[in-house]
């Protein structure tokens, strides 16, 4: 009987040079390198006019380039990427980033090169921002030696940025406004009614914005009301319990006008238009003569009103 094959042998090899390889680089990559390391970008004039970048002895088409040198970037265009989520001990970031081809302005070929687009736990998905078309600018390194290394990543052009604000202002409440206040320190919502149209304004305003004549007939009108309209918020507001959190538009019982209030005490993704409210008016000894004593409107259990009875105050 024929024997068995004997194992294969394996043996594991590594070519390298420890005290590195020394190449010319000739006179175009050389061109190029020198450059980098003085932080500039710079492509080269092909025969049929274009630039080059990274530049090379010769085009696309087998022609050899000029001695035209151009300084490109440094900003530039992502044409293409890919996101690693999960980066290797070899790789230039040691966090989620995109390798992308990128081509900088004035140039007519791209570079491949890491994007940086910020701290990112591993695994994490490409976030939005990252896209085609995207405007970036290189990161060079502080010490430089004329390599493809001495960009370190490209980043992101600046688009947005978070900046405390603050405005400071004083209003004149004038004599409707004041009353109306006056009211609300008491627990009690006044409007005006117009002697023409017969239509209730709350808050009391002074003046009919229909016909245009004074008002001066007080009603107080009820703390419920309806959900004629209303925004879902995600941004934080001191005034609101939580984010995401709902501000809207109340027509409030015996109004003719709705009122814009918070609303809570039920999950920001069921509050609906129709939807009955009352307001939450906080502790008596906290009241002064400002809106503040009404913390928020708060579903009353009742059925919804339908939508044909709000939609002329929409």
């Amino acid at each position: 009987m024929p024997s068995e094959p004997p194992e294969p042998l394996v043996a594991d090899h590594a070519l390298e040079f420890p005290g590195g390889y020394t190449r010319s680089v000739g006179p175009v990559i050389g061109r190029f390198l020198t450059e980098l390391r003085d932080g500039r970008l710079v492509g080269v004039r092909t025969a049929s006019g274009g630039v080059l970048f990274p530049p090379a002895e010769y085009d696309a088409d087998g022609e050899a380039v000029t001695d035209e040198y151009v300084e490109v970037g440094p900003g530039g265009t992502v044409t293409s990427w890919s996101w690693v989520s999960r980066p290797r001990a070899v790789h230039p970031l040691d966090r989620p980033f995109a390798w992308a081809l990128i081509r900088p302005d004035g140039a007519d070929t791209a570079l491949l090169h890491a994007l940086d687009m910020g701290t990112f736990e591993p695994g994490a998905d490409p976030p939005k921002s990252l896209r085609t078309g995207m405007r970036v600018r290189p990161r060079f390194r502080a010490e430089r030696t004329g390599s493809i290394r001495d960009i370190e990543c490209f980043r992101p052009d600046v688009t947005m940025i978070t900046a405390p604000s603050r405005a400071e202002y004083r209003l004149n409440a004038g004599r409707a406004l004041t009353r109306f206040l006056d009211g609300v320190s008491e627990g009690r919502l006044l409007g005006h009614r117009c002697d023409v149209c017969g239509k209730v304004y709350v808050p009391m305003r002074g003046l009919c914005p229909v016909d245009g004549v004074p008002t001066t007939e007080e009603v107080e009108v009820a703390g419920t009301g309806t959900v004629t309209t209303f925004a879902v918020n995600n941004i934080p507001d001191p005034r609101a319990p939580q984010v995401p959190f709902v501000s809207a538009y109340i027509l409030l019982d015996g109004s003719d006008i709705s009122l814009l209030a918070l609303v809570a005490g039920i999950p920001a993704d069921r509050v609906r238009m129709g939807m009955r409210v009352k307001a939450a008016w906080k502790p008596r000894e906290e009241w002064g003569r400002t809106m503040e004593n009404i913390k928020w409107f708060e579903p009353t259990g009742e059925p919804d009103v339908p939508f044909d009875d709000i939609k002329e105050y929409l």
